[in-house]
């Protein structure tokens, strides 16, 4: 059993706000997540400081600023439906579980959706439904999104997952160089091809988005 980071958990908290994460609600679900379930034994010590940890399969968990910034780009209401490409530990996943009605995240490679799967259940988290396979092709049987959020780095905006927004819908997704990104919003007006809106929130650094529509 881990041991009790409930103060450090506050910390990081009053830490997010002094840094730009304003909305209470992605502060609240930040402070209920225990993000300590979330990493490997090894860097447990390292759970709520700011900072990228390594997962297996060459993966991370992200700095937990970067999923603040990320979640509240979101402008969640509750009621929406998240497609999240990425599941990596599962920690953004049960972020968004607190704050919108369905969250559909997909992984490519199962250990990290299987172990992901064990923590949810641990947690009684049941509105994460979890699948195998390429994220940049979306998820289309459960289409269209309110909302899409990508935890890897795109080479360019991912137009199949555009298209699977409803009109109005939003996606944030990190766009440009496997070194170095920008972190950009994306806003479906109606056609894909010329109703995006593209808006930066400012640099990044992901790991690669791998599949038919990225690296």
């Amino acid at each position: 059993m881990n041991p009790d980071f409930s103060e450090q958990r506050h910390q990081l908290v009053s830490f997010l706000r002094r840094y730009g994460v304003y909305n209470d609600a992605v502060l609240a679900a930040m402070e209920r997540v225990p993000r300590d379930f979330f990493v490997e034994d090894a860097f447990l010590p390292y759970a709520y400081s700011n900072q990228a940890l390594p997962l297996q399969l060459g993966q991370t968990i992200s700095q937990p600023l970067m999923v603040g910034v990320m979640t509240q780009a979101l402008y969640l209401e509750g009621h929406e439906r998240v497609l999240e490409v990425g599941t990596g530990s599962g920690y953004q996943a049960a972020i968004l579980s607190q704050l919108c009605a369905q969250v559909y995240s997909i992984e490519r490679y199962a250990p990290l959706s299987e172990e992901a799967a064990r923590r949810f259940k641990t947690l009684r988290i049941q509105n994460i439904a979890l699948h195998v396979g390429d994220g940049t092709l979306g998820w289309p049987e459960h289409a269209p999104f309110d909302r899409i959020i990508v935890t890897a780095a795109a080479p360019h905006v991912p137009t199949r997952l555009a298209s699977q927004l409803v009109p109005g819908g939003l996606m944030v997704v990190p766009v440009g160089e496997q070194l170095k990104q920008t972190l950009t919003i994306v806003k479906r007006t109606k056609d894909v091809e010329d109703g995006l809106q593209v808006q930066s929130l400012g640099d990044c650094i992901f790991v690669p988005l791998i599949g038919d529509d990225g690296w």
